[in-house]
């Protein structure tokens, strides 16, 4: 008989179930020490112990599982003066590094930038930084399209 191997997968946070999105809240609350107990943790957040037990285990954030520290990113940036520059300032202050950067001709007034970023030493979490590049002006899209361990 062959030995069944985990299948995982990437989801939304809004398609999981309640009961998953508040285990993973509740978790979130342990690990800030928010909360000291399971219990305190499950009532703040309005879930069963059972629930939580249930998917403690099985649902983790994003960040949580980039165990890899080679992430590449791809970025509708508008073309504008300054926008690349403040695009690698803004990944620079999260003390990442600029691995490799790749830009399209701009055509219709953007460019697509693939930017791929060693974050061994990021100092803030992967969402943070992909929210505080969404949050440029010139930013019209951001995604993660890859990530990898560097050969180090």
């Amino acid at each position: 008989m062959a030995e069944e191997i985990d299948q995982f997968y990437l989801v939304r946070e809004d398609m999981l179930t309640e009961a998953m999105q508040k285990t993973v809240q509740a978790k979130i609350l342990l690990e800030n020490k928010t909360c000291s107990t399971i219990g305190e943790a499950v009532k703040q957040v309005g879930l069963s112990r059972s629930a939580f037990y249930k998917y403690r285990d099985a649902v983790q954030p994003f960040h949580t599982m980039i165990q890899e520290k080679i992430i590449t990113f791809s970025i509708h940036l508008a073309d504008r003066s300054g926008a690349l520059s403040g695009l690698l300032t803004k990944v620079a202050e999260t003390d990442s590094n600029v691995l490799t950067i790749n830009q399209t001709i701009p055509l219709q007034g953007r460019a697509n930038i693939t930017l791929t970023v060693d974050t061994s030493m990021l100092n803030v979490e992967v969402r943070q930084l992909m929210a505080d590049i969404k949050a440029m002006e010139a930013v019209e899209k951001v995604e993660i399209i890859g990530s990898g361990v560097s050969g180090a």
